[in-house]
């Protein structure tokens, strides 16, 4: 017997294949009458690309301009996810309902994605991957790699068609 899956972890960048990803999390949600947290990571600055900005303006004018991307870079996020939930759920209030909470994190993504599996008790992460070359065939991303190796959860990965993209995301 399959165990019950109550919690879905959908994990986005937001990329062109946000849309396809999410309609997996959603399909299973559906079956299994789960919930979804979608998750999505700021990456931080470098502290070379840090150092580089504060050879020009001061550590203080950094930190205002840092702080005020990073409150336009999550609205801008949690916008972009809420029009895909009400793209896919459409009327359906039970639907739109599924996705209980969205969590914009700056830092590293897979470490983001791996400590919110774990605060929110998951029971599968849901998450997408590009071809990239030839031998990137064989290969998945880094924050993929790391998530499939380290959660202690199921992991699906969803392989994104090449060049798709959908309008609107």
């Amino acid at each position: 017997m399959l165990p019950k899956i109550n919690k879905i972890l959908y994990a986005t960048g937001m990329g062109a294949g946000a849309p396809y990803v999410f309609r997996y999390a959603l399909a299973l949600a559906r079956q299994h009458d789960a919930q979804i947290i979608a998750v999505s990571a700021l990456e931080p600055l470098s502290t070379f690309a840090q150092s580089l900005v504060e050879l020009h303006i001061s550590h203080e004018q950094s930190a205002e301009i840092h702080s005020k991307a990073q409150i336009q870079a999550k609205e801008k996020l949690r916008e972009r996810i809420t029009r895909l939930c009400e793209k896919e759920c459409g009327t359906d209030q039970q639907c739109t309902q599924r996705v209980n909470e969205i969590l914009i994190e700056e830092g590293q993504p897979a470490q983001i994605i791996l400590a919110a599996a774990r605060e929110y008790a998951v029971d599968l992460i849901i998450m997408g991957a590009h071809r990239h070359t030839v031998i990137g065939d064989a290969m998945l991303g880094s924050t993929t790699h790391k998530v499939l190796h380290s959660a202690a959860q199921p992991v699906l990965v969803v392989r994104i068609p090449a060049g798709f993209h959908e309008q609107g995301f």
